[in-house]
């Protein structure tokens, strides 16, 4: 199977939702700044939930500055940060934060 980043269905995904974005990083207007998104991040990890892999609800977009801060870059684990914008868009979602815990490996 093509490599999900690299595959025709992603690459097309990912221009939606940096276009529906206005292609600013999200979290960084969250505070009034405005910085270039350059990435699509899954809030739920696309590892742990699929089922949410392609909901653009699942989907931000953000500068790859705030993508470091959301993930471990060694363990590839979220971040603190990367948890409460998770614990967020469980609330916003109506999704049991700690059902989405217990399926993060």
């Amino acid at each position: 199977m093509t490599n999900y980043y690299k595959s025709k269905r992603w690459r097309i995904k990912r221009e939606s939702i940096l276009k529906r974005d206005g292609y600013q990083c999200q979290i960084s207007k969250r505070f009034g700044k405005i910085v270039e998104a350059n990435t699509v991040h899954h809030i739920f990890p696309r590892r742990d939930f699929p089922e949410f892999a392609w909901e653009n609800w699942n989907l931000i977009s953000i500068s790859s500055e705030k993508h470091a801060e959301l993930h471990d870059r060694e363990s590839d684990k979220l971040t603190q940060k990367g948890l409460d914008l998770l614990r967020r868009t469980a609330r916003e979602r109506k999704i049991d934060f700690n059902w989405a815990i217990s399926r993060m490996g």
